[in-house]
């Protein structure tokens, strides 16, 4: 495992892959989800990546078993010392606003995330939360609200990092600047989809934010702000020939770019997903891949990433494919 810093020199010690698991306790089952942990810690890592709403879309689920799931292991294992624990507020279905998810997200505003932060607590079994997220844009709230809310939890000591998830890059850069006017602590980690294939230029975002040339050129020029990718490996899309490609990145652009892929990774004696990962990784602006695996084995093929060295000649020829 290598390591980095998290939003800048003075923030916490993290591994430079993430575990997400969003679909622990719903779509994969605890023995399975205990033993996918239990391999990425023994392989050295030790940030992991959860949310008030996971996997809520899910029938018969409600939004609190993937952070259940996840304090159960870490009071079984004696882990959370040793874990950088992330997750997020904001996207979680509240029946105030309507039956239906997700016209009735909770939202960001001042009693939303308070409440939000306490129902997190409680369900991963500890008094404070490393990386705290706001999941999902909520223009309803003026920026401020949200802003001032997320800061007094750090003021509270719930909470340590702040990030943003799924915004816009002018609404990152101005609440970061809102905070830095008033002194207080703002955000300084990203998380956006971010995979080697590029959207279409028209393809529908409805929740989720992609990450754009304009968030890294941001992220390039903020040194304290870290940026993380998830849906990295297109849920089995690049392992998977005969599994058509997301239709937001079906364009003829993606076939060159595939192709590319591919040579690189016979070239290397890898496997396309390593690539990516190894992409993401060592770039000019290097990500924080959020892993999305159902399986030790998975896992495993993510974990070999960290020995992929893409010189500066394949890299290029990824870059401009």
């Amino acid at each position: 495992m290598r390591y980095r810093t998290l939003g800048g020199s003075t923030g916490p010690t993290i591994s430079t892959l993430c575990l997400g698991t969003l679909p622990f306790g719903t779509t994969v089952d605890e023995p399975t989800s205990f033993a996918v942990l239990d391999r990425f810690a023994e392989a050295g890592g030790t940030f992991l990546d959860t949310a008030n709403n996971y996997a809520c879309w899910v029938p018969g689920a409600t939004g609190d078993e993937s952070e259940l799931l996840l304090g159960r292991w870490l009071r079984s294992r004696g882990a959370r010392d040793r874990t950088v624990l992330a997750t997020k507020a904001g996207a979680r279905p509240d029946p105030s606003r309507g039956p239906e998810w997700p016209a009735n997200l909770e939202g960001l505003g001042e009693k939303t995330v308070r409440n939000a932060v306490d129902g997190s607590l409680r369900r991963l079994g500890t008094d404070r939360v490393d990386l705290y997220y706001a999941h999902v844009e909520d223009r309803t709230v003026p920026l401020e609200e949200t802003v001032g809310a997320l800061a007094g939890l750090v003021r509270d000591g719930a909470v340590g990092v702040l990030g943003a998830s799924n915004h816009a890059t002018w609404r990152l850069a101005e609440a970061r600047h809102i905070a830095g006017a008033r002194n207080l602590p703002g955000f300084r980690a990203v998380q956006q989809r971010h995979t080697y294939l590029r959207p279409r230029y028209d393809a529908e975002s409805g929740l989720q934010r992609e990450t754009d040339e304009e968030l890294l050129d941001y992220a390039a020029a903020h040194d304290d702000l870290t940026l993380l990718g998830y849906s990295t490996l297109m849920h089995g899309g690049y392992a998977r020939p005969e599994k058509p490609l997301p239709e937001r990145y079906d364009h003829p652009g993606s076939v060159a770019r595939l192709r590319v892929a591919q040579e690189v990774a016979a070239e290397a004696g890898a496997t396309v997903n390593q690539v990516v990962l190894a992409w993401l990784t060592g770039g000019r602006v290097p990500v924080v891949p959020v892993l999305g695996v159902s399986s030790v084995t998975q896992l495993d093929e993510c974990l070999a990433a960290l020995d992929l060295r893409l010189d500066a000649a394949q890299r290029a020829r990824l870059d401009t494919a």
